[in-house]
């Protein structure tokens, strides 16, 4: 627990930090991890948003809109990208000839249909996206590949489709397997996502197939964001880029997951 006697200015800017890490604060936790009063907080919220900082909802604050929180997808693909390029090479070789898959939209994925475009021995593979930047890198794999577009409306930065529309979709299939994407892990499990229209397609995406693959390097362990896409005992398997994180060890066993490291 923080020192009570945090000065006002200092708690605020923790709350900031909090608030760019994680997508969303809550009243609640932040009043326990600070030491002072729910009013006291509250009164830190409301003042924080009155300066544009950040917009308060019903039991906590979000970032403003308009907010740089969501970068786009070429943006993201950039950090980090060799853990990407490993971790999407390893998904990639869980997919056998003739699989039927969903692709979801993000960074990781990203890498995940690069790496199926590069397995050359793959044929026959039907790949369902809602993401443009995903269907257009997994061009170059057609006629080997069938890739299906859910339609739905286009959400800028990430270039993906939503509802309306995607349920429709999502509906109509069944697929093998699902490899999903996601901007946060909590402390109990519960796979996050900071965008809620995206973290609502993977969702679904999940409920649409026989196995789930969660695709996420380990710094997305330990934070929570608004979208809840579902619990981390929902998958089969998490694949991580190199040597799990103690955290990312402990998540995975308390879930029942099957780690893999790419």
């Amino acid at each position: 627990m923080a020192n009570p006697a945090l000065p006002a200015a200092a708690r605020r800017a923790l709350v900031v930090e909090r608030l760019a890490l994680d997508g969303f604060v809550s009243v609640a936790d932040l009043s326990a991890e600070l030491g002072v009063s729910d009013v006291t907080l509250r009164s830190d919220l409301d003042d924080l948003a009155r300066a544009g900082i950040l917009r308060r909802v019903h039991g906590g604050a979000l970032p403003t809109t308009g907010s740089v929180r969501e970068a786009s997808v070429e943006t993201t693909a950039e950090r980090e990208a060799d853990l990407k390029k490993r971790i999407g090479r390893r998904a990639a070789a869980l997919v056998h000839d003739g699989d039927s898959i969903l692709l979801d939209v993000g960074s990781t994925t990203l890498a995940v249909a690069r790496a199926l475009v590069a397995r050359s021995d793959l044929t026959d593979v039907v790949v369902i996206t809602n993401g443009l930047s995903i269907a257009l890198a997994l061009e170059p794999a057609i006629p080997r590949f069938t890739v299906v577009l859910t339609g739905g409306t286009l959400r800028p930065l990430q270039h993906s489709l939503v509802n309306p529309m995607v349920s429709n979709a999502l509906d109509g299939v069944h697929v093998d397997l699902a490899v999903i994407g996601c901007t946060g892990i909590d402390d109990t499990g519960r796979v996050t996502n900071v965008n809620l229209p995206e973290a609502e397609v993977k969702r679904q995406m999940m409920d649409a197939a026989s196995r789930r693959v969660l695709v996420a390097d380990a710094s997305k362990a330990g934070r929570r964001h608004l979208g809840l896409v579902g619990q981390l005992g929902e998958f089969q398997t998490w694949v991580v880029a190199g040597e799990p994180s103690p955290l990312v060890t402990d998540l995975a066993s308390g879930a029942g997951v099957e780690l893999v490291e790419g």
